[in-house]
């Protein structure tokens, strides 16, 4: 017989969330929220559905490529469900706040991936983020970039690595190149696999293409490691035009970085350019626990599509991801009762919650069940007065 299909079960790479990990998912997102909070930064909620072309003018064809698109029933338009919120915050900035000076944004809400962008990664990420418009010197990218490893750490990631890329490289080495836009995604492709026969054979290929360009898209496949990367790219690629200004932010970022951070561990990797086509200068990866933990940088054209071009720097993190690669939280200690319609019980109970306590009151013939809470007090009556004692665990 046939196989019946079961009506409980998730798409490929979709999952439920059971009470542990959302409990721990839901308090990094506190976490994360509050600490953007101390920085000045605004929660907005932009909407899981947009009109497409609002969603991805602009943004390149990877992300296109990853967002579900769908019909409005109402109006007929084409709608997507978003892959990433920064284009919804950009046109928050651009048409709804409309501020002449700097604006600090944040959020945390789902996305939706068509195809999960690592394996075994959810295709519905819990994205987290944080934004700053309106500043284009490098201390919003500072700022951004100590917002990100101050989270982190304050979740429990233990040592970070910070590695920094700038997309003007490449773009310099290609400037007055007649490419095509397809060509060019195919050298950033082959760049970021360090992929050296890939790369060998398309710088073959195109027209217009000089030697000191060519030859300097082949030397960004070495240049990755610490500090000394900078000084090796001044010597190999520092005669075109764009690059030494690149080079001298990079520095400037670590310097003050290493300087407020000092365990922290600075790399940088030239030819990684992954990520979305948005990004328009310095752009950086934080790893821990052997994981891409955040991913950030400039787009300083994000915004342009919607008529309004700002400086723009952030970074966003995926919650799931991240609570899959820390060590579990403590379950928070609770307050155990008996169940009851007495006044004076159900006064102390309300009391005790409204403290901020949790009380968990045991419904009958269930007394011995424990689950999400770990319960190390117990409410009882004690000469006709509800009080709270130590749990006897032995008995």
């Amino acid at each position: 017989m046939p196989a019946r299909s079961s009506s409980w079960q998730l798409p490929d790479q979709i999952a439920d969330v059971l009470p542990s990990e959302a409990r721990h998912i839901e308090e990094l997102r506190r976490l994360l929220l509050d600490s953007a909070r101390s920085y000045g930064y605004e929660l907005v909620t932009p909407p899981l559905l947009e009109h497409l072309e609002s969603l991805l003018t602009g943004t390149g064809e990877a992300l296109s490529l990853q967002t579900f698109k769908l019909v409005d029933q109402l109006s007929g338009r084409t709608l997507g469900l978003r892959a990433d919120t920064t284009p919804q915050v950009a046109r928050i900035d651009a048409h709804l706040l409309n501020r002449a000076g700097v604006t600090r944004l944040c959020y945390c809400g789902p996305v939706v991936h068509t195809r999960a962008d690592r394996p075994h990664a959810s295709r519905e990420p819990l994205q987290f983020g944080a934004e700053i418009y309106g500043h284009a010197g490098l201390e919003a990218d500072l700022e951004v970039q100590g917002l990100a490893i101050e989270g982190l750490r304050a979740a429990g990631s233990g040592p970070l690595q910070l590695d920094m890329a700038d997309v003007r490289i490449v773009n310099a080495l290609l400037a007055g190149a007649a490419v095509s836009p397809a060509w060019q995604a195919r050298v950033h492709a082959a760049l970021a696999a360090k992929d050296a026969a890939e790369l060998k054979a398309l710088l073959t290929q195109p027209p217009g293409l000089v030697n000191r360009s060519a030859s300097g898209l082949s030397a960004l496949l070495g240049l990755y490691g610490d500090v000394s990367v900078l000084h090796e790219a001044r010597t190999v690629l520092g005669d075109v035009p764009g690059i030494a200004q690149a080079l001298d932010e990079l520095q400037h970022l670590a310097m003050h970085l290493k300087a407020q951070y000092p365990d922290l561990t600075i790399s940088f990797d030239l030819a990684d350019l992954r990520g979305y086509a948005y990004y328009s200068g310095i752009r950086f990866a934080i790893y821990g626990q052997g994981e891409e933990l955040a991913r950030g940088g400039r787009y300083d054209e994000v915004g342009a599509v919607f008529g309004r071009k700002r400086p723009a720097a952030g970074f966003s993190l995926d919650l799931k991801e991240l609570v899959s690669v820390l060590a579990p939280r403590p379950l928070r200690p609770a307050i155990r009762a008996p169940w009851g319609q007495e006044d004076h019980l159900r006064s102390a109970v309300a009391r005790l919650r409204a403290e901020g306590h949790t009380v968990v009151c045991v419904l009958p013939g269930h007394e011995h069940e424990v689950h999400e809470f770990d319960c190390d007090r117990e409410l009882i009556q004690v000469a006709g007065h509800w009080v709270v004692q130590a749990l006897d665990r032995a008995g």
